[in-house]
C-alpha cells in the first residue's frame, strides 16, 4: 500500500516470468488522481482505499487472495495508536474478506529489544505490534522488514547538509562506527517480497530483515563522496544539536534521536542483526544492489 515499496513489488512481479503468470495485481491507493496512481493505472488495476474507512477497505480487499500491506507513520502523541489500529484494521478486514495470505511490511520492536530503554520510536513499535497481532490470526502471513533506505540519504531531512564551500556533512549524534543495514528500497523491495510470493509455504511465518549489507556511517559518507564526486563527511554532533536540526518537524527530533541511539547500542534488527541480514540476502529472489 506504499507507493515506494508497493511499486517495487508490482514492478518485480510484472517483470518475473513465473510470478507474472501466477498473480493478477490490484493496486490500492488513497488518491486515484495522483501522478503515481495514474502511472500505476497503466500497469495494473487500481482501486481507491482509505485505511481509516473500513467500508472502502472492505471493497478494496474483496476477492483478494494475497495481500502486501504496510502502514504509514503518524507523528504525534497518538501516532502509535493510529498506526497500530490501521494495521489491525487491514488484518481484520483481510480475514473477513477471505484472504489466504498477508505479507506485512514491519519493523523491529525497539521498546522490546531495548528492554524498555527506548520508548519514542513509535513508528517501529506500532508496526511490530501489528506483526505480533497478525501472527495470531488464522490467515497465513509472512513479513518484510526493511532496513534503512539508501534513498533517505539523498531525499529526506537526514540528507547531507551543504556548507557554503560545497562540502557536504552528515551531522548526526551517534558514533561514525554505528552500523546501518542499507536497502535500495525501490530497486530491491520486490526481490525480498518476491521470494515469499514464489514460495509462500516455505516462508510462512518468516521475516525478511531486508538489506544489502551493514555499513558504518563513516563508510556511507565515503561512498556518497565517491558516487557524487563531491566531498561528504560524517560529523558527530551532540544529541541536543541533532534534535535542534529536526526541530521544524514535530516529534521528529525525539524519534530519530532515540532511534539512532537504539541502532548504535542494540543493532537495527537487534543483537543478531548481521545474521538476520545475511539470511535475508541469501533468500532474496535476485541479487541486491551492492555499494
Amino acid at each position: 500500500m506504499c507507493a515506494t515499496q508497493g511499486g517495487s513489488v508490482i514492478d518485480y512481479v510484472l517483470g518475473d516470468p513465473e510470478l507474472s503468470q501466477e498473480y493478477i495485481i490490484r493496486g490500492i491507493t488513497r488518491n486515484l488522481d495522483s501522478a503515481k496512481a495514474r502511472q500505476l493505472k497503466a500497469k495494473v488495476e487500481v482501486v481507491q482505499d482509505d485505511v481509516l474507512d473500513r467500508r472502502s477497505l472492505e471493497t478494496a480487499l474483496n476477492g483478494v487472495h494475497t495481500i502486501f500491506a504496510m502502514t504509514t507513520p503518524t507523528l504525534g502523541a497518538d501516532g502509535f495508536d493510529i498506526e497500530y489500529n490501521s494495521g489491525k484494521r487491514i488484518a481484520d478486514v483481510a480475514v473477513e474478506q477471505g484472504a489466504q495470505y498477508v505479507i506485512f511490511s514491519t519493523l523491529p520492536a525497539v521498546r522490546e529489544i531495548a528492554g524498555g530503554k527506548y520508548t519514542k520510536v513509535i513508528y517501529f513499535d506500532a508496526k511490530a505490534k501489528v506483526e505480533q497481532y497478525m501472527r495470531g490470526l488464522p490467515t497465513k502471513s509472512a513479513f518484510y522488514c526493511p532496513g534503512s533506505f539508501m534513498e533517505n540519504f539523498h531525499q529526506s531531512v537526514l540528507a547531507p547538509r551543504r556548507a557554503p564551500d560545497g562540502k557536504g556533512f552528515i551531522t548526526w549524534h551517534v558514533s561514525p562506527q554505528t552500523k546501518f543495514p542499507l536497502l535500495a528500497v525501490v530497486d530491491d523491495s520486490g526481490k525480498f517480497v518476491g521470494s515469499i510470493l514464489a514460495e509462500p509455504d516455505k516462508y510462512e511465518g518468516k521475516k525478511f530483515c531486508a538489506a544489502t549489507a551493514l555499513y558504518i556511517l563513516g563508510s556511507i559518507a565515503a561512498i556518497m563522496s565517491k558516487v557524487s564526486r563531491k566531498t561528504i563527511v560524517y560529523k558527530q554532533i551532540s544529541p541536543e544539536g541533532f534534535k535542534e536540526s529536526l526541530s521544524s518537524i514535530p516529534f521528529a527530533g525525539e524519534i530519530f534521536t532515540e532511534g539512532f541511539n537504539y541502532y548504535e547500542e542494540f543493532g537495527y534488527f537487534g543483537p543478531d542483526t548481521k545474521g538476520l541480514v545475511s539470511w535475508a540476502a541469501e533468500n532474496a529472489r535476485g541479487s541486491t544492489l551492492d555499494l
